[in-house]
């Protein structure tokens, strides 16, 4: 279910999209029931259903529409009308990320036998949910609402949490019979816990162990809270397969962070989109990486931003570096500080150690550039390409003015601005001539009186 209008967000995003680890609320519950290979994935839309249903757009699923919102009730009956009649079906809601595809399948499982399955917690504060009403003997006879309770009913502690599953054909047959009898005058789905004892159903709760795994989301600080939950769950599985962290609470997974054997990540790191590390990575303090790949034995120093970049084994960057989309290094390359580097390949062994922006070049084995150096790559219209060959050596404060090559094993003097090909094994420079004035006197500042 994701039609929640979402007003405590105070947000023009619908509450669904906003983000959990890089993905949308919705996108990690709906990932959990991929895994249960289910016959049919039916979203209940409502406020901002256009963009929820573009964001979430795929073959696999369906997608209806609540209007107007008359309760949860509601919600299941407009969704079963996309649904097949067989088989069972589980209801979630769509702002609780942290719901495991195992207590699903749980449920599932127990709606298979003809039964009502509900998930129920134990909150150390249960205000304004659900309460579990139990019989003498330990059934369950009733969920009530928080605004609907009694104030007995209000002590207890034990939460339903949205989450509920049935055989569909009786599901159906009992959201067809909701009434809205409450504060709220909504059609309540727990109001389905009624219907189905009076039908002889038994309703077996499925207590979690985790009462985390019920958390939904419904202002930002609910979402920072779930947020850190999953970072933490991330980041202990990194630990646990041999990755040291600095801080495990400094640290932020949003995306796919595959990590080799001892890899070594320091505090305030970002991964984002896929990112893989390979063995004996050391990844610096403050660093972003998206979408890249690094390879063995490679240091990413401070405070470096990579993002759509593919780095070979034993290679240094940064601190302070910049890898932009389409850069390739091969083994042993080094990139220092206020490098930046964008659609570019850099063969073994080279070097740009300082304040040097390289963009669409190629650039082979064992170069040396300077601190300094530009690829002047656009010509205010058109992008063009530098190629410098092997071993050659680009002096400090040289402007490279693309399309241009320099050839394998040549040399720039310091200052020269490189217009034609420069050729292999030769010194090229170019500079103005420099002069002495003799007598020259610095001019000084004018006082104010004159």
């Amino acid at each position: 279910m994701a039609a929640g209008l979402g007003k405590r967000m105070h947000s023009a995003l619908p509450k669904m999209l906003h983000p959990v680890a890089g993905q949308p609320l919705v996108a990690h519950v709906l990932t959990a029931a991929r895994s249960l290979q289910p016959a049919a994935i039916v979203v209940v839309i409502g406020h901002g259903g256009e963009r929820v249903q573009a964001a979430l757009a795929a073959p696999d699923m369906r997608f209806v529409v609540q209007d107007p919102p008359n309760g949860t009730g509601d919600a299941v009956r407009v969704a079963l009308t996309a649904l097949p009649h067989e088989g069972v079906t589980v209801v979630v809601n769509g702002d609780c990320p942290l719901l495991p595809a195992a207590t699903m399948s749980a449920l599932a499982a127990v709606a298979a036998r003809g039964r009502l399955a509900v998930l129920t917690a134990n909150a150390a504060d249960p205000s304004g949910l659900g309460r579990i009403v139990r019989a003498p003997d330990g059934s369950v006879r009733a969920i009530v609402e928080h605004r609907d309770a009694t104030p007995e009913q209000r002590a207890i502690g034990e939460i339903y949490t949205g989450v509920l599953a049935a055989p569909t054909a009786l599901l159906a047959a009992w959201v067809a019979k909701l009434v809205p009898h409450n504060a709220q005058n909504e059609y309540y789905l727990t109001d389905v816990v009624t219907l189905a004892l009076a039908d002889g159903v038994p309703v077996e709760a499925h207590v979690a162990e985790d009462a985390n795994v019920a958390l939904g989301v419904n202002d930002r600080a609910q979402l920072a809270a779930v947020e850190r939950i999953v970072q933490r769950r991330r980041a202990d599985a990194l630990m646990i397969a041999g990755t040291t962290l600095a801080d495990p609470d400094r640290i932020d997974i949003r995306g796919n962070l595959g990590s080799g054997r001892d890899v070594s990540i320091d505090v305030g790191c970002v991964f984002e989109g896929e990112v893989t590390l390979g063995d004996g990575v050391e990844v610096g303090a403050y660093c972003v990486l998206r979408n890249v790949t690094i390879g063995i034995g490679t240091r990413i120093a401070p405070y470096s931003h990579l993002d759509g970049a593919a780095i070979g084994a034993r290679c240094i960057v940064g601190p302070y570096a910049r890898l932009r989309p389409g850069t390739s290094l091969a083994d042993d390359v080094h990139i220092g500080n206020f490098v930046e580097v964008k659609a570019t390949t850099i063969g073994n062994g080279s070097k740009a150690n300082h304040l040097t922006y390289l963009g669409d070049s190629t650039i082979g084995a064992g170069v040396n550039v300077g601190a300094g150096v530009i690829t002047c790559n656009y010509d205010g219209a058109n992008k063009h390409r530098t190629v410098i060959e092997d071993g050659a050596f680009i002096g400090s404060d040289a402007q490279l003015v693309a399309p241009v090559t320099v050839g394998r094993n040549a040399t720039l003097g310091a200052g020269t601005t490189l217009t034609r090909d420069a050729p292999a094994g030769a010194l090229t420079v170019s500079r103005a001539k420099q002069i002495s004035v003799a007598g020259w006197t610095r001019p000084v500042k004018k006082t104010k009186t004159e």
